[in-house]
């Protein structure tokens, strides 16, 4: 057998560490790279590679010399594809930070190779930083580039007009020899691009077009870059990810995104945590919301002034987002009542699992009579909307169209009538019966009675034709849609609790208008052995006693 030292192989291994996809890593290990001398070992390794796609240096701090042999060595690599070059100048001068990305670039030019990702972030280079890689991103090394990730920077007005430039140049020469750059990633987050800087970014994201994950948060933004972003956005169709969280859109930006939204039916996270978009905003955004996004995963709206009116708005949208997996609404205001009417409506799509946590709710009960302009500053008496049930205007088709209980109570007192004069047959009227009786909240007597009155004309409605066997198929309908009897619908998703038809059954039965053979068939299903009844057993004794008496 050969005599093989297996520690030394492995210390070998552990210095080079070329893994997946050829990638030679050296992150994380504190290296003070000022001379040749430094970076032989990293040289060294280089060379050796017989294919390098990556180079992944993190974590260590490069000099103008180091860069140099570096830069000799890459120069060998035409395979090269992903410099990850984050956090790689700690205790560098800004002089010398150019230099070295010059060098490297160089290399890679001269290499002929084609990168697909450069990661430069966590490098506090300013706007220097950016004239060093001028030359790279407008070369032909670039005309392959999918992500670029330049977050915490310090880049500044200048460097993200200098970075927006160097893009557009470089789209303009890989269209003409017929390779258009096709950016996906664009990652440049705590910036200072503020709206100037945001604004030539947005011309450079309009001349791609084919982004599909744009990150800009804080970075000083407010509505003039907000909507420049917007009309940029609204060109890159296959956006999944949009971030701009921590900055600031008012209720002015928040209406400018919601304008191009419609148009990027792919989003699967949406982080606009943070941006004060406030009540107004936030009912902007949720609208557009419901009939779209169907792919939505996250939604982040944390931090925004929203009040409860608003997060209605939003929870609302998202009813039919089948994909989603968390709505992020913490540290706005809306009061222990707004988050108990928030949960529940959650509760009541069945998705209070992907609800945030509210802890950090800075509202109290009465603020939702305080709403505010863009301005921050209470609005005239004479035009102030305050949120009360009289100026809601809150329709039938308003509440059946995401049920709740502060709904009902907004309806007004002419609550049943609005119901009454939009039954249609005894599927639909039956689908409104159930969604007013599984708005009840436990021991609210009020919902309760309100609820019981807005059905009451419906069922006397349903039961004007006194026949047994459309009495039966009216009975059949609503156990149906109790989950108590299965129907032809197999995507049909019965309730989780029918405590509330139960108890609005409990009044109809006592009614005149409730046939007996009705009452009949009605007792036989009540009485036979089901979960759904036995969760709701006092509801259900209770609805069975009335029946035995009437």
């Amino acid at each position: 057998m050969t005599n093989v030292n297996f520690e030394d192989v492995i210390q070998q291994l552990a210095k080079t560490n070329v893994g997946v996809e050829n990638e030679l890593s050296f992150k994380g290990k504190g290296l003070k790279l000022n001379n040749a001398d430094d970076a032989r070992e990293i040289v060294e390794a280089i060379e050796k590679c017989d294919c390098m796609t990556a180079l992944r240096m993190e974590g260590n701090t490069l000099g103008v010399e180091a860069a140099e042999v570096i830069a000799k060595a890459l120069e060998k690599h035409p395979e090269f594809e992903r410099a990850l070059w984050s956090d790689m100048f700690t205790g560098r001068l800004k002089t010398e930070i150019p230099k070295v990305l010059r060098h490297l670039g160089a290399a890679i030019i001269s290499a002929n190779a084609h990168l697909v990702e450069i990661d430069l972030s966590d490098n506090a280079f300013g706007p220097n930083g950016v004239v060093g890689l001028v030359d790279l991103l407008k070369s032909s090394s670039c005309y392959t580039l999918k992500e670029l990730r330049l977050n915490n920077n310090g880049l500044g007005i200048g460097g993200g007009k200098m970075l927006a430039q160097s893009l557009i140049d470089c789209h303009s020469s890989s269209c003409a020899a017929g390779k258009p750059l096709a950016l996906k990633v664009f990652i440049s987050g705590r910036n200072r691009l503020e709206n100037d800087g945001a604004t030539a970014l947005s011309q450079a994201f309009k001349t791609i077009g084919t982004l599909e994950e744009i990150a800009m948060p804080q970075n000083g933004i407010n509505p003039p870059g907000i909507s420049a972003l917007a009309a940029a956005f609204s060109v890159n169709t296959n956006l999944r990810v949009l971030n701009l969280n921590d900055n600031t859109f008012t209720a002015d930006g928040a209406e400018m995104i919601a304008k191009v939204l419609p148009k990027l039916q792919k989003l699967e996270v949406i982080n606009f945590g943070d941006c004060l978009l406030r009540t107004k905003g936030a009912k902007a955004i949720g609208e557009v919301l419901k009939d779209g996004q169907h792919k939505l995963q996250q939604l982040i709206l944390s931090g925004n002034e929203i009040k409860t009116m608003g997060a209605c708005v939003i929870v609302e949208a998202m009813e039919d987002k089948k994909e989603l997996q968390k709505l992020d609404l913490d540290s706005n205001q809306f009061g222990e009542e707004g988050v108990d009417v928030i949960k529940g409506m959650m509760e009541s799509i069945d998705k209070d699992g992907i609800l945030g946590s509210l802890s950090d709710d800075e509202g109290s009960d009465d603020d939702e009579d305080d709403v505010e302009d863009d301005e921050g500053q209470d609005e005239n008496e004479d035009t102030k909307q305050a949120i009360t049930p009289a100026k809601m205007n809150v329709t039938a088709n308003d509440f059946l169209q995401f049920p709740s209980p502060t709904k009902l109570v907004h309806m007004g007192p002419g609550r049943a009538g609005l119901f009454k004069e939009i039954a249609g047959d005894v599927e639909e009227t039956v689908k409104m019966i159930m969604k007013v009786s599984l708005s009840i909240v436990k021991n609210d007597a009020e919902i309760t009675n309100m609820s019981c009155e807005c059905i009451d004309p419906l069922f006397e409605n349903l039961f004007k034709s006194q026949t047994d066997v459309y009495s039966t198929l009216i009975i059949n309908t609503l156990l149906v849609h109790m989950g108590v009897l299965k129907g032809e619908d197999k995507k049909f998703k019965p309730p989780s609790d029918i405590t509330g038809p139960l108890i609005v059954l409990e009044y109809a039965v006592r009614q005149t208008y409730f046939p007996k053979f009705s009452k009949e068939v009605l007792q036989i299903f009540v009485s036979k052995p089901h979960p759904l009844l036995e969760k709701s057993s006092e509801a259900r004794h209770k609805l069975l006693q009335t029946l035995y008496t009437f």
